[in-house]
């Protein structure tokens, strides 16, 4: 049986991004929120509200997780960018998922924050300069991260959870 947790493989590794990684990449956090929204169309509350598997988050909280955790991935954009080498706070996202928030809330409010966020996202991330993707933050527990390394992150956390919804609904057949 396939890991259901890392449905497109673990994290990736830190490495520097050629120019046509970071198109890729930026291209995968552009078509996000609507490929979100269409994975999440027509569930009904009970559906949304299905861990993605055994002991995991519901879908509605994948939902709610994803626009949390991508306001963290463009403050640290924008630390890099602006305050190079700081030390960034890291979220316990585990207690965010189980906010009643994370649990009850529409998750439109989670797809609309995310149309606009990735949008201003994408206007700081395409005016990175060459030499800036090299800019860094320090993640206590992952150490120092690059630009590149924080692109390529949420690039894949971005098909990570994407994948988290579609497969269920592909298992289940919804």
């Amino acid at each position: 049986m396939p890991d259901l947790r890392y449905p497109v493989g673990p994290p990736p590794a830190s490495h520097p991004l050629t120019a046509a990684a970071r198109t890729a990449a930026r291209d995968v956090l552009a078509t996000l929120p609507a490929r979100l929204r269409l994975a999440v169309a027509g569930l009904t509350d009970s559906r949304l509200d299905t861990p993605y598997r055994p002991d995991g988050w519901t879908v509605r909280q994948v939902v709610h997780h994803v626009a949390d955790s991508h306001m963290n991935a463009y403050l640290r954009t924008k630390f890099a960018l602006s305050d190079a080498g700081t030390t960034i706070k890291p979220y316990p996202e585990a207690v965010w998922a189980e906010m009643v928030d994370s649990r009850t809330a529409p998750v439109a409010l989670s797809l609309g924050l995310l149309d606009a966020l990735h949008e201003r996202w994408l206007m700081v991330l395409n005016s990175v300069t060459e030499p800036q993707w090299s800019n860094t933050i320090v993640h206590p527990e992952r150490g120092v991260m690059t630009l590149d390394d924080v692109l390529a992150m949420y690039e894949w956390h971005s098909r990570h959870h994407l994948a988290h919804v579609t497969e269920l609904r592909r298992r289940e057949q919804w």
